[in-house]
């Protein structure tokens, strides 16, 4: 290639200088650009700034909650519901501010109102009963302050605004009054309602079991926690102790918990409990449910009676549950209320249906039949199909449910007299039994081989009878205890709650009238005697003293009710503690006798909610605390009240650091490290520590 000339290279010479003076153009260009850029942002960013504090305060000069009078705003205040002061709230921080102090009315409004009020929003219940927990405003403000400060060191969530308020001594800012409001609605006026994205909002029973507490002869359920974030406080999470070594308290360990103990696995961070239902005998099985505000149900505990609902596992068997499993077979319909008994469950949907599953043995599951179900059975017997249920309650053996019309349906062993109606016995079918039939279907009459003889030595002619009963049962059975049927003796009374007990029933009329009928052992049917009713039987007491009932409970010969003053009323046997009554000289009450809660004299109590189990019951204060009476001995002690939980023995006694409508974070869950046994020298390891050491053994 021959040389280039001069001309040549002078002229690649100007020809690269000018394409460096065009580069550098190009960004003196390109940052002019980005620099009026960011002068026009600025500009934008201040105008909106100004434009917002104009909006502001227009807001505020048009916010129709400042500019209404205070009489007329705290009149509005007791028409809101606690989700809508909550959406207020969050749109309006002045009406946040401004709610320091109508939030007494509000609080007022829901702890004393007679019947007349009774038209609001708020109350979906047909009970003519008046309110009257609260005398005045100056008790609103010291029970608001009680919810606050009466549960020791519970760990709860406090904004700063709140924390100022209370080291001033002052009801404070409406932070943390929204939750509050909505424990207290569920509690006094028992509106709670299902509503998510995708289905219609259902309005749950005002009237149940387990609203709050529910107890077994063996364990306790208990709402509580929740941050407010994911899912709401007011007790969206719960917490669970006593005997637990067949998983009833699913903490994923067959382990007793003496103290309250809290679920894991998102249950009441993103998961918002509304009812819990703890079930179980004297036959030492016990499981436990769980209602979520989705309408999805949770079962854990012992599964080998089909009561959990989930069926065959992979390897045909019914194993215990030591965590939460939701109940998949109820996963298309929505649930509002659920219980558990001794060996069987049931729950009630938006729509009206009764499922059963479980144990059936004694047609406690209202199938027509005594066949144990392992997954939940729509119960359309008995005229069922046709009523619209409103809520259902388990017992031993027993089951009751409720229409929305004020009629209640029994079913399952009514030897005690709990169904309160009458029956007709079960049949077994013993002749069946004795004869076979022949090549050709005839039927040959032969000396049954299965029939105990009276002749042997020992054996009376009953015991033979029994024997022989025994010897050639059968699950099919067309005894109407194996059906629903209506109570004819409560017809023309419109009853709104009933529980069942271990050998007693309790109802609630509209009015706030009790009847009891069953077992009358140890006084648990509150007539003053130990007599057993077949049918249910109004208690005198209450009408003599002009008491109303707004809440009852029945356990094993234990019965307890709340009445619209807040005042806990117990009666039956006293051994141990076990309904809060300090009865020396006796063993048993056989009329409802007033419980003095602890510390009555020294501060405002109201009780909202009452639970009765064997060996203990809980109690609910209007504040979140919970009062328990007896105990349930863990880890091999004794049943009853440890000496130590109160000064004054017998007597309900706090459940320390614990509430239940506090805002509480969420728990962390720590996962164990696995120990390696050691065998002689060797030791178990994994795959991965055996391959960091496959350079020491050799390839």
């Amino acid at each position: 290639m021959p040389p280039r000339s001069e001309e040549e290279k002078l002229r690649r010479k100007l020809l690269h200088k000018k394409k460096q003076e065009a580069r550098k153009l190009a960004k003196e260009k390109k940052k002019e650009e980005k620099a009026q850029q960011k002068a026009v942002v600025s500009i934008n960013t201040n105008s909106d700034k100004a434009s917002t504090d104009d909006a502001k305060i227009k807001s505020t000069e048009e916010c129709m909650f400042l500019t209404v009078p205070e009489d007329a705003l705290r009149r509005v205040m007791c028409f809101l519901t606690a989700r809508d002061l909550g959406v207020i709230s969050m749109c309006s921080r002045y009406f946040n501010f401004g709610m320091a102090e109508t939030k007494i009315s509000h609080f007022f409004s829901r702890m004393c109102y007679v019947e007349s009020n009774r038209k609001s929003p708020i109350d979906p219940w047909k009970m003519n009963v008046p309110i009257r927990m609260c005398a005045n405003e100056a008790e609103a403000r010291i029970l608001i302050m009680n919810s606050l400060e009466g549960s020791e060191n519970t760990g709860r969530l406090i904004t700063k605004k709140s924390k100022r308020a209370l080291n001033k001594r002052t009801v404070g800012d409406a932070d943390e009054y929204i939750a509050y409001a909505r424990f207290l609605e569920e509690a006094v006026s028992g509106y709670s309602i299902q509503k998510y994205s995708g289905k219609k909002a259902s309005n749950l029973p005002p009237v149940v079991n387990g609203r709050f507490a529910s107890v077994s002869p063996e364990h306790s359920l208990c709402r509580v926690g929740g941050d407010g974030n994911k899912s709401g406080a007011g007790g969206s999470g719960c917490a669970s102790w006593g005997c637990g070594k067949r998983g009833q308290l699913g903490h994923g360990k067959r382990k007793d918990e003496k103290r309250p103990k809290r679920l894991l696995g998102g249950i009441g961070y993103g998961i918002r409990i509304v009812q819990v239902s703890a079930g179980g005998g004297l036959v030492r099985v016990s499981h436990s449910l769980l209602l979520t505000s989705t309408g999805r149900v949770l079962s854990f505990g012992n599964g080998q009676y089909g009561q959990l609902g989930h069926g065959y596992s992979p390897g045909k068997q019914l194993p215990d549950m030591l965590h939460p499993h939701y109940v998949e077979e109820l996963s298309h319909l929505q649930c509002i209320c659920v219980s558990a008994g001794e060996l069987h469950s049931a729950v009630v949907t938006s729509d009206g249906d009764l499922y059963t599953w479980g144990d059936g043995f004694c047609g406690q599951l209202g199938l027509g039949d005594k066949r144990p179900k392992l997954t939940p059975q729509q119960v359309t017997d008995g005229g069922l199909e046709d009523e619209c249920i409103l809520t259902v309650n388990c017992g031993a053996r027993h089951t009751l449910c409720l229409s929305e019309d004020g009629e209640v349906f029994s079913f399952g062993l009514g030897h005690f007299g709990v169904l309160g109606r009458a029956y007709t016995p079960y049949q077994y079918y013993c002749d069946s039994m004795i004869s076979n039939l022949g090549e050709n279907g005839e039927e040959l009459n032969l000396t049954p081989t299965n029939l105990v003889s009276s002749q042997i030595e020992g054996i009376t002619d009953n015991m033979a009878y029994n024997l022989n009963l025994l010897a050639n049962l059968t699950l099919d059975d067309k005894s109407d205890q194996c059906i629903p049927k209506v109570i004819d003796s409560l017809q023309g009374i419109f009853i709104v709650g009933a529980s069942a007990g271990h050998r007693h029933s309790i109802f609630l009329d509209a009015k706030g009238g009790v009847y009891t009928c069953g077992v009358g052992a140890g006084g648990a049917l509150g007539h003053g005697n130990h007599l057993k009713e077949e049918y249910p039987m109004k208690i005198m007491k209450f009408v003599n003293e002009n008491t109303s009932i707004i809440q009852i409970s029945a356990g094993v010969d234990i019965s307890m009710a709340v009445s619209s003053t807040g005042d806990v009323y117990a009666w039956g046997k006293t051994f141990g503690g076990r309904i809060g009554l300090n009865v020396p000289d006796a063993d048993h009450i056989t009329s409802p006798t007033e419980v003095l809660v602890e510390d009555s004299n020294e501060k405002l109590f109201r009780a909202v909610d009452v639970e009765c189990g064997y060996v203990h019951s809980l109690i609910v204060g209007c504040d979140g605390t919970l009062y328990m009476c007896g105990g349930v001995g863990t880890d091999g002690a004794d049943d009853g009240q440890l000496l130590e939980a109160n000064s004054v023995s017998n007597r309900p006694y706090k459940v320390s650091d614990f509430n239940i409508w506090h805002r509480i974070p969420e728990p962390i869950e720590v996962k164990e490290s696995a120990n390696w046994k050691k065998y002689g020298k060797y030791e178990l390891k994994g795959r991965s520590a055996m391959m960091a050491e496959k350079e020491k053994w050799g390839s």
